[in-house]
């Protein structure tokens, strides 16, 4: 049995949400919470490109409206999945929400072997651990998560060519 068992249902509904953000025309990402007892409390999928947002990535979006139906003490219990390593951006947005624990499938190193120098993904490689180092909350980070990398990467066969 893996270590990351038990997170492999929620990440692999995150590359579901990537797919469905791809198929909707902006780029493969999708995130989740969950509630401390397992239930997925919201998803979200990027709307960078058909919203014109250029902060429409998963992770802020889900902050935004966590933020607007949970308090940050219930935020503290709570695990964001995502597919893919927040950018400095959703790192940001994750922090000020007061999310506990993090969990991601590919680390934003490997995002960047992907889309090279892609206009539409100008990374800062900023990995979230060093965000969250810089405050004052002990976020927890698991990720890459070896099970669910390969899933990962697929959402992204031929988009940044």
């Amino acid at each position: 049995m893996s270590e990351f068992e038990v997170h492999i249902p929620y990440l692999k509904r995150c590359v579901e949400l990537s797919l469905q953000a791809r198929e909707a025309g902006n780029t493969p990402f999708g995130s989740l919470l969950v509630g401390p007892d397992g239930e997925i409390l919201l998803e979200h999928g990027n709307v960078e490109i058909t919203e014109s947002n250029c902060t429409g990535h998963a992770e802020t979006m889900l902050m935004e409206a966590a933020s607007k139906r949970y308090s940050k003490e219930e935020l503290w219990a709570c695990t964001l999945y995502t597919s893919t390593e927040p950018c400095a951006m959703c790192a940001g947005a994750i922090y000020w929400g007061n999310v506990g624990r993090v969990i991601f499938g590919m680390s934003e190193a490997m995002l960047a072997g992907l889309t090279g120098d892609n206009e539409q993904n100008p990374t800062l490689m900023l990995p979230c651990r060093e965000v969250f180092a810089r405050g004052n909350k002990p976020i927890q980070v698991i990720g890459p998560v070896p099970e669910v990398v390969g899933a990962a990467v697929a959402a992204h066969d031929g988009y940044w060519d």
